[in-house]
């Protein structure tokens, strides 16, 4: 799942020391819990629970996943994104296989080969795609450029929703692919790092955007959405589940009090709280692209789809930006300035960014 488990650089903290003050848009990480969510949290604290996953919250959050996704799925939690695509990655390859990806995609450029270590070896092969997303056309090249004994069979097609550049794969494109993983006999993996935003932007359902469009795994984040910590890790396919939590237990990923990851689970899905977060974090990024849009020598690099707005600006305007306290990166996808929103994004806080780039402008 998209993290963005980066080193601080100086685009994201130390410009803030300058001025006494920050103002973050780096990435939905910096935002803190959604009332809803600690609201669970304060709730599970009240009453001593069972350890490791047998407490009656991970059941009632694993239920209600399954009402969620409108199936019987295997749900799984662990700390954070790296695990969540590691260990599900893993678990879907031997080491002699391998797992194809675009370019761009977290599990390549964001991981410290995290999916490679997990698995003992198996290799990611990347492709390029416009607007972050890979096509029927790039994997299938992939597949089969060889298929000699020294090349590592592909075994796992890697999907990034929303994708690294603030993209959207829409149902029909999920469709193509997987016709051409079930060509190939493949299985499709979803880092749904920003899976909430995707929901959001398309109008569509969970279900509609995993499993009834071929989605095998996913790993569902909860940290970008409002939680302080904790992804799902959701299998469509519940006999590729079998042994999964063994492997968690083994990464150091099982939690012993695990209720304190699941309870808050409830505060995003009770009520579609998830997708009113993502909603909102997605409206933001479109209030910015627009005001974006009106200044000359400013130009968006993708189309804003969800919750991320990419944009080239002079160099001089973003050295005066981090002057100002304003935390972005500069080097997340292809290039620009990333802005990402938040649950708890407002309108004063882009007017704010706007001024001041109306101003060093």
């Amino acid at each position: 799942m998209t993290t963005d488990a980066i080193a601080p650089t100086r685009s994201a903290t130390t410009a803030a020391e300058d001025t006494g003050t920050s103002r973050f848009l780096a990435s939905d990480n910096t935002s803190g819990i959604c009332p809803e969510a600690m609201a669970y949290m304060m709730q599970a604290n009240r009453d001593d629970d069972l350890a490791y996953g047998n407490d009656r919250w991970t059941q009632l959050v694993t239920d209600s996943f399954r009402k969620l996704f409108e199936t019987e799925c295997e749900v799984f939690f662990v700390f954070n994104g790296t695990a969540a695509n590691s260990l599900s990655l893993a678990h879907l390859c031997q080491s002699y296989h391998s797992v194809i990806c675009h370019e761009l995609a977290h599990i390549e450029t964001d991981e410290c080969g995290g999916p490679e270590f997990f698995s003992n070896g198996s290799k990611l092969l990347n492709a390029p795609g416009p607007n972050g997303k890979l096509t029927p056309d790039g994997i299938e090249q992939l597949i089969t450029k060889r298929t000699d004994i020294h090349y590592p069979r592909p075994r796992v097609i890697s999907l990034t929703q929303c994708t690294e550049v603030g993209t959207v794969y829409t149902i029909e494109e999920l469709q193509a692919i997987r016709e051409v993983a079930d060509r190939h006999d493949l299985q499709i993996h979803m880092d749904g790092a920003r899976f909430a935003n995707a929901c959001a932007a398309l109008g569509v359902s969970p279900a509609e955007l995993t499993w009834k469009a071929g989605v095998d795994v996913l790993c569902f984040s909860g940290t970008k959405n409002g939680l302080a910590m904790g992804e799902a890790v959701i299998f469509f396919d519940r006999k590729l589940a079998r042994d999964f939590d063994y492997r968690c237990k083994q990464a150091g990923q099982l939690a012993s009090k695990m209720r304190f990851i699941a309870a808050p689970w409830m505060g995003l899905l009770e009520n579609d709280v998830w997708l009113k977060n993502a909603r909102h974090a997605n409206g933001m990024a479109h209030y910015l692209a627009e005001r974006l849009e009106a200044f000359e020598g400013i130009e968006l690099l993708f189309p804003s789809q969800a919750n991320s707005v990419f944009a080239n600006f002079p160099e001089h305007v973003l050295t005066a930006l981090r002057a100002r306290g304003w935390t972005f990166y500069t080097f997340i996808g292809a290039g620009g300035a990333r802005f990402v929103c938040s649950w708890n994004t407002t309108t004063d806080l882009l007017d704010g960014l706007l001024e001041d780039i109306r101003e060093v402008l």
